[in-house]
């Protein structure tokens, strides 16, 4: 059969030659054959049913390492991936709805005020930070508050603990300020940029002028909730029996992992996994990703620094926490199974369970409970 020029297959496949070389790149589509002395890449046409497949699932906007690992699967395994990540994509776009026509609404004054129409929710919580078992100090942070669930891991040598440290006191004010919906996002912004400043501070202190620290945190107004992330620790959902991670680390490995060049279980065992792309330094360079997201009573939220998700897989993650026990005996058993697995580094944990208020005037008592 006669061979295609990649200008003649990315016709048919309605795909860029540029994407071609990409795809030839991360292993995904790789030409037929390739001229030794030009390097010209020629396909065969019976490549062009992948390659229309990889350009669909681009169009679904899945991630090019996802992609890779449909194309490898038998076709119903194939389909059942699909109709996963479609699920997914689905549930979100639900919740950004939800929020876009609560904004609109509010915004243009044909709805009520977010006091009247939010559902009032407390969270019973519980927080832990413990030291490695073969470390003599402990960078990370957790805290936890009727309002605000934060986790800092902090790094840079010996600034790293106080960076930690003040990154999520810095957000504590937050605590007692009456911040309605609406302005959750604007007053978790201003907060980050007062750590980010008190960083800066503690690392002009020290030897050799760094402290650094991830953040991830949690403030709650009504049933909405709005949360900051910067780095590798990590904020998950339980709700419905499922577990869902809601951040993204701002490592070098998944960037790559993003990319295509990496795959998840590549990089769970990669040298440099642990090299932060985005992180507080002081400097104001690090740009923290923002969203408001909307809870209802039975979620389960679980914050953490790497010291655990590197160590207790996704699944026994999601068999603690869908099990039984106040957040207390959940997060201790967390932190159980990251010793039992050797515990490398240091452990800050934060699980707080969302529950109904009947009147805004219980929720103090509710949001504190154990």
């Amino acid at each position: 059969m006669r061979l295609l020029t990649i200008g003649a297959f990315a016709r048919a496949a309605r795909l860029s030659p540029k994407a071609l070389r990409l795809y030839d790149e991360l292993g995904l589509l790789r030409p037929a054959a390739v001229d030794g002395e030009s390097e010209y890449r020629f396909y065969d046409p019976g490549q062009l049913e992948r390659a229309r497949l990889i350009a669909w699932l681009r169009r679904l906007g899945m991630p090019l390492a996802r992609i890779r690992r449909v194309c490898d699967l038998p076709a119903s395994a194939a389909a059942e991936e699909i109709a996963g990540y479609w699920e997914q994509v689905l549930a979100e776009t639900a919740a950004r709805e939800q929020l876009a026509t609560f904004l609109v609404d509010y915004l243009s004054g044909r709805g009520s005020t977010v006091e009247q129409t939010a559902t009032i929710l407390g969270i019973r919580y519980a927080a832990r930070s413990e030291s490695a078992l073969v470390r003599t100090s402990n960078q990370d942070t957790a805290y936890a508050g009727p309002r605000l669930l934060a986790v800092a891991d902090g790094a840079g040598g010996s600034g790293g603990d106080l960076a930690s440290a003040a990154a999520v006191d810095a957000l504590k004010p937050l605590e007692t300020l009456a911040v309605p919906a609406e302005g959750l996002l604007g007053a978790l912004t201003d907060a980050v940029g007062e750590a980010d400043r008190a960083i800066g501070e503690i690392a002009a202190s020290t030897p050799s002028g760094e402290a650094v620290t991830t953040l991830t945190a949690l403030l709650w107004s009504g049933s909405r909730l709005a949360l900051v992330h910067i780095g590798d620790t990590r904020a998950y959902l339980v709700r419905d029996g499922e577990l869902f991670q809601i951040t993204h680390d701002h490592t070098y490995v998944q960037s790559l992992v993003d990319e295509g060049r990496l795959t998840a279980e590549e990089a769970a065992s990669h040298p440099q996994r642990s090299l932060l792309a985005r992180a507080l330094t002081g400097t104001g360079g690090g740009q923290p990703e923002l969203s408001l997201h909307g809870a209802v009573p039975g979620d389960r939220y679980l914050l953490c620094s790497d010291g655990l998700s590197t160590v207790v897989p996704d699944e026994s993650l999601r068999e603690v926490l869908t099990g039984p026990g106040a957040p207390q005996q959940v997060l201790d058993e967390l932190i159980a199974r990251a010793y039992a697995a050797g515990a490398p580094d240091n452990i800050a944990c934060v699980v707080a369970d969302v529950v109904s208020l009947e009147t805004p005037a219980a929720a103090d008592a509710g949001g504190t409970g154990q």
